[in-house]
């Protein structure tokens, strides 16, 4: 009986044993690391400085999550992540100086990109020089992507397909509109879109009437706008940013432009064209990396409404997620998963990595063709409508309806007041003060 009960004793210290090792380690249990140091040159001042602070949003999702689950793990060991952001002033030649400074002096081994195309492209070659991994979330201007680097890569669908999407909604409307007046901010990105305009439209039954450019960063376009008029477009489009956005759709107020279709390249997508604006915002429409009301199935990281949840937690608003915050939260997502796939953190293995990554985000697919681009993910059309953003194309994601033809300014405005009386003061943007 003695060794019969002894033996007992010895199989369920034997199963105790076994259940043990399948036990999942408690966090005590964990092998924490030193912190994994992510360099991010970023537009926190300057006149990109509200897209940089969007961009800044969602690499702070991103950190607070990977963190909040252990950080990223690298054979067995656990590292959360340290984002060292350096203000690049809205410059591209600042942007590469202190990119560079990012590599030299604090060894950063990884790279998230900074909001726009012209310091994407200038911090990618700074990059690409040291041999550093390079993840661009806010630069889709496909010169980046074509000069053959092999640390580069974008998340984001590229600057051609922008507003291509607005193009083929227009050409299903009825009645169809047939002119397009293009104008466009001379900066790389978007002369890339306008370009994919000039081309495109044709394609679909559309006349490109009025094309012309402006400084990137201008604040008024009434000169500009005035001579578009004179070809009574159908169709308004813009290619620039937030700023210019802004400007070009009081200008096309102040003038009482009659378009069917406003649509501009970047702006409307975010919190700060709206809360400019305010009803004048409505009926707009934009190309839009995301949308929050996209139904993707994401296979790491959360859903396209718990990430909107989680937003609006954590920065206490009532807004949505622009899709420059999303982008920047799939930039991250897409170098973690690539760490953790290379089980390293040496940059060659990191790099291979991201060459073969591909995965559904909520974010959408992330996957990279050999240049680097993400040409695998869609765009879609959003309008604002009663000051919120709808998903109006295409017709398979599509939320809402697109309300066309826009009602005239003229019956939202009233019409121009008469010339003769004395001209009330005029904004900072839209028509231009009186010359003395």
């Amino acid at each position: 009986m003695r060794s019969i009960g002894r033996v007992s004793a010895c199989v369920m210290l034997a199963l105790l044993t076994l259940a043990g090792c399948n036990m999942p380690m408690t966090p005590n249990q964990i092998t924490m690391g030193p912190d994994l140091l992510i360099g991010v040159p970023l537009s926190l001042t300057g006149t990109q400085s509200k897209e940089g602070a969007l961009a800044k949003q969602g690499y702070d999702l991103w950190a607070d999550w990977v963190n909040g689950h252990s950080g990223i793990t690298v054979q067995g060991v656990h590292h959360r992540v340290m984002l060292r952001y350096v203000d690049d002033e809205s410059k591209a030649d600042v942007s590469a100086r202190v990119t560079q400074q990012l590599i030299t002096d604090l060894k950063v081994p990884f790279l998230l990109g900074p909001y726009g195309s012209s310091a994407t492209a200038a911090d990618a070659a700074v990059a690409e020089q040291n041999h550093v991994p390079f993840i661009s979330t806010n630069g889709a201007a496909q010169a980046i992507y074509a000069r053959g680097y092999r640390y580069v890569f974008g998340v984001m669908s590229p600057a051609s397909k922008y507003l291509q999407g607005v193009l083929d909604m227009a050409a299903s409307m009825v009645p169809k509109p047939t002119t397009v007046a293009m104008l466009s901010a001379d900066d790389s990105f978007s002369l890339e879109v306008a370009k994919s305009v000039l081309d495109y439209a044709p394609r679909v039954g559309l006349q490109v009437v009025y094309n012309q450019q402006y400084p990137s960063g201008s604040t008024n376009l009434y000169t500009q706008l005035a001579a578009a008029k004179q070809k009574n477009p159908d169709i308004v489009l813009n290619s620039g940013h937030l700023v210019e956005a802004i400007a070009m759709n009081k200008a096309a107020k102040d003038l009482r432009l009659g378009a069917k279709i406003y649509a501009y390249s970047v702006g409307p997508a975010t919190p700060d064209f709206t809360q400019a604006l305010g009803n004048d915002a409505n009926f707009v429409f934009c190309g839009s990396q995301w949308s929050s009301q996209v139904k993707y199935r994401p296979v790491m990281y959360i859903s396209p409404p718990e990430y909107v949840q989680a937003y609006k937690k954590k920065f206490d608003t009532k807004d949505e997620p622009a899709y420059q915050v999303a982008d920047a939260t799939a930039g991250g997502l897409a170098l973690e998963k690539a760490i953790e796939a290379a089980n390293s953190l040496e940059a060659d293995k990191v790099r291979d990595a991201l060459a073969s990554l591909d995965i559904i985000t909520f974010f959408g697919r992330i996957k990279f063709d050999q240049q680097g681009l993400n040409t695998f993910k869609p765009m879609v059309v959003q309008q604002i409508q009663d000051g919120l953003l709808a998903t109006v194309w295409p017709v398979e994601l599509a939320t809402a309806k697109p309300i066309y033809p826009t009602p005239t300014w003229i019956a939202r405005a009233g019409p121009l007041a008469d010339s003769s009386k004395p001209a009330p003061k005029v904004p900072a943007t839209g028509v231009p003060p009186p010359k003395h």
